[in-house]
C-alpha cells in the first residue's frame, strides 16, 4: 500500500512516473516479504574505479544520501583496475540479495563488454539494470598554452601538424580513447595516444606542460576549466554541462558524437524482481531529494533520467551496440 501510495503521488507529478508506477506495483505484489524486508543490513555499493576519482566522488555523495533513506549503511567498496572488470566481476558473482550493488559508468561496463571478448562476465547476460542515474559527456581539455580556441581550430591545428601531438586519457580502451580515434578517423588526424593509470596523473602533465590535450571526466575537471588551469574544448554526448554552461558539444561544433557516457547501478543476475524494484523505488526516492540534486549540478550532472528498469537495460543494449561499431571501425581492441 505505501508503494502504491508513492506511485500514485509521482504519476501526478509526471506521466512519465506512471509506467514506472505500474513496475513497481507489480513487482512487489509478486514477493511482498522480500519487497518490505529489504534492506535488513548494510548495502555494499561496489564501484570499478579509484579513490578521489570523479565516480568515486559521485557514488560517495549518492551512497551517502541513499544511507539516510534506507536508515541502513551503504559502504562504497572500491574496486578499481583492468578497465573496471575487477569491480564489475566482483558484483556478477555476489549473491543475488540486493546487499551488493554495482555503481558503474558506461565505460566499465558496456565500453568494457565491447572491447573484451574475453570477460569473465556478460553484461547483458549476468547484471540486472536497476536504475540510470545520470547521462552526460566527456571533456575534451587543452593546456593553456595551447594554440586553439574550440573543436574547428583544434581539428585544423592537429591535421596540419600531423605526429606533432599526443593526447592522455585514463587508460587503454576508455571513452576517451574511443572518441577521439573516432574523430581522428573522420578528419584524417595523426595524434598519438598515452594511456595514464590516474585522471589526477594527467592534471598534473597538463598543468606541467608534459602533454596539451586529454580526454577527461566532466566532473573532476570542472573546477580546473574554473580556474583557469586548462580549458575546455568541447563535451561529448547529447547535451552541454549545467555547471560549465557554455562549453558546446562536439555536434553542436560540427563533429557529431550524440552517444552519452552514463552512470548506473546494477544486480547480480538472478536478483529477484520484487527487491530489484526496491531498490529501483529507493534509489529514485533518493534522486528527488532537492540538496542532492544541487550538489550533482555542482558536480556538472544533469537531472537524472526517469527510466524504469527495463529501459534503462534497452539503453545498455543499444549502447553496447555503438561503442561494438566505433570499436569495429578504429580497430580497437583490449585482448
Amino acid at each position: 500500500m505505501k508503494i502504491l501510495t508513492l506511485c500514485a503521488d509521482r504519476a501526478a507529478v509526471a506521466a512519465g512516473y506512471l509506467m514506472r508506477c505500474a513496475w513497481l506495483a507489480m513487482a512487489c505484489m509478486t514477493s511482498p516479504v522480500l519487497a518490505d524486508t529489504w534492506p535488513a543490513r548494510p548495502v555494499r555499493l561496489i564501484l570499478p574505479s579509484a579513490g578521489g576519482s570523479g565516480p568515486d566522488t559521485i557514488a560517495r555523495i549518492f551512497a551517502e544520501r541513499l544511507s539516510r533513506s534506507l536508515k541502513q549503511p551503504v559502504v562504497v567498496d572500491n574496486r578499481p583496475g583492468a578497465n573496471g572488470v575487477i569491480g564489475v566481476d566482483a558484483v556478477a558473482k555476489s549473491a543475488p540479495d540486493g546487499y551488493t550493488l554495482l555503481f558503474a559508468s558506461s565505460s566499465s561496463t558496456v565500453i568494457s563488454q565491447a572491447l573484451l571478448s574475453k570477460l569473465p562476465f556478460d553484461v547483458t547476460r549476468d547484471l540486472v539494470p536497476v536504475a540510470q542515474i545520470f547521462s552526460g559527456g566527456i571533456h575534451l581539455v587543452v593546456a593553456n598554452d595551447f594554440p586553439a580556441q574550440d573543436l574547428k581550430t583544434f581539428v585544423a591545428l592537429v591535421r596540419a601538424n600531423p605526429g606533432k601531438y599526443d593526447y592522455a586519457t585514463w587508460g587503454p580502451g576508455s571513452t576517451g580513447q574511443l572518441v577521439m580515434e573516432s574523430l581522428k578517423r573522420r578528419n584524417g588526424l595523426d595524434i598519438r595516444h598515452v594511456p595514464y593509470k590516474t585522471i589526477n596523473q594527467i592534471y598534473q602533465d597538463i598543468q606541467g606542460g608534459r602533454i596539451h590535450v586529454a580526454f577527461v571526466d566532466a566532473t573532476s575537471s570542472v573546477p580546473l576549466i574554473k580556474a583557469g588551469k586548462l580549458r575546455g574544448m568541447a563535451i561529448t554526448g547529447s547535451h552541454r554541462g549545467p555547471a560549465l554552461p557554455e562549453l558546446r558539444t562536439m555536434t553542436e561544433q560540427g563533429y557529431p558524437f550524440d552517444t552519452d557516457a552514463w552512470y548506473g547501478v546494477f544486480a547480480p543476475k538472478g536478483t529477484p524482481q520484487s527487491v530489484v524494484a526496491a531498490v529501483h523505488r529507493e534509489i529514485l526516492s533518493t534522486l528527488s531529494a532537492p540538496e542532492l540534486r544541487e550538489r550533482f549540478l555542482q558536480l556538472n550532472l544533469v537531472d537524472p533520467p526517469l527510466k524504469t528498469p527495463e529501459q534503462f537495460a534497452q539503453t545498455v543494449r543499444a549502447d553496447l551496440l555503438v561503442w561494438q561499431d566505433i570499436a569495429r571501425a578504429n580497430q580497437i581492441h583490449l585482448d
